[in-house]
């Protein structure tokens, strides 16, 4: 992986450039913050390494400019410099700076911040992949809209209301509401084995038909099941086949495929089957026309108890106006 130092003292940057060689990265470099953009445009590398005073454009400046035209391929930006006031490293991850070292850099901590940067953007391509996979199975459904955007965030809603609640608090980590919002948008990768005269009938489904829909549960849950076999480490695998597999289940035990009930209902699939139908009654269908917020509201209500966690719920009732601004912002076509 190419790393790009940016470093107008010479000493530093050979300094700097041998480390990075010995630790297996690929140095490259420039003197000043304007030919590092210029390098940064050309070659796209994945992290850069950024002194902070420099002549023509600073540490911040570059880094403000690297923010401002990166899209979605993401850079790493690590910022060395010898300040230590609060004030000035705050500047600084405003600009879009990821971290820090600070000078003279010593290998061993050089070694450990590449290490977190491979990983964090390890992460992100892991995030874009399963992101793509679902959008992928949402394409034969041609009236979902922005359905996979809105669901991502309000699972993330309800999951920081729980923390900041302390509702769960065994369950509910930061971990656990970074892998709910990257996985929440397979929850319906199953109807990928749904036919279309039943996935796109434009009339309500009857009994039969409805039964076929069903499947998409299990579907959904199998194809994610046989990549854990082959990734079992994968923490956020399995958190993506419970919510396939669970999130229709009704916290009375009205719900399929398992008919489980109450809290044998993985909670990120309690989360998710409050999200899934909000969205659900705020959307067109050829099959009715979109509810009203309140209506929706007052649907998730009514289900406390019965459909839903009453803890889900409450937390719903209490951020259901963010629900709402989210709904406004991402209404989609």
């Amino acid at each position: 992986m190419d790393v790009l130092i940016v470093e107008d003292d010479t000493t530093s940057s050979k300094t700097l450039s041998h480390y990075v060689r010995t630790l297996g990265y690929i140095p490259l470099v420039a003197a000043d913050g304007a030919s590092a953009l210029e390098t940064w445009h050309k070659q796209r590398p994945h992290i850069v390494l950024t002194d902070w005073i420099m002549p023509q454009m600073d540490g911040i400046e570059l880094t403000r400019a690297i923010r401002a035209t990166e899209t979605d391929d993401y850079t790493y930006i690590i910022m060395v410099t010898s300040r230590d006031d609060s004030g000035d490293l705050v500047q600084g991850f405003e600009s879009g700076v990821d971290d820090y070292l600070t000078k003279p850099v010593n290998k061993a901590e050089l070694s450990v911040r590449l290490k977190s940067a491979e990983r964090i953007l390890g992460i992100q391509s892991k995030d874009m992949v399963i992101f793509s996979l679902a959008k992928l199975a949402e394409t034969r459904d041609p009236e979902t809209g922005l359905h996979l955007e809105r669901i991502q965030i309000y699972c993330k809603l309800i999951a920081e209301h729980l923390m900041s609640r302390g509702t769960y608090p065994e369950t509910v980590t930061r971990r656990f509401i970074e892998d709910i919002f990257t996985t929440s948008p397979l929850h319906d990768i199953g109807k990928v084995g749904i036919p279309d005269r039943v996935l796109l009938k434009p009339e309500e489904l009857n009994d039969a038909e409805f039964e076929i829909m069903k499947e998409h549960a299990m579907i959904g849950y199998n194809t994610l099941y046989q990549t854990i076999q082959k990734s079992p480490r994968s923490n956020y695998l399995k958190m993506a086949a419970e919510i396939a597999r669970s999130h229709h289940e009704c916290w009375d035990g009205s719900g399929y495929p398992d008919g489980l009930q109450g809290e044998d209902i993985p909670l990120s699939a309690r989360i998710l089957a409050v999200a899934d139908v909000y969205d659900a009654l705020v959307s067109k269908r050829v099959y009715k026309e979109a509810y009203a917020h309140d209506t929706a509201a007052r649907v998730i209500s009514e289900g406390r108890g019965t459909h839903f966690d009453p803890a889900l719920v409450d937390v719903f009732l209490d951020c259901e106006q963010a629900f709402s601004r989210v709904l406004n912002r991402l209404r989609g076509t």
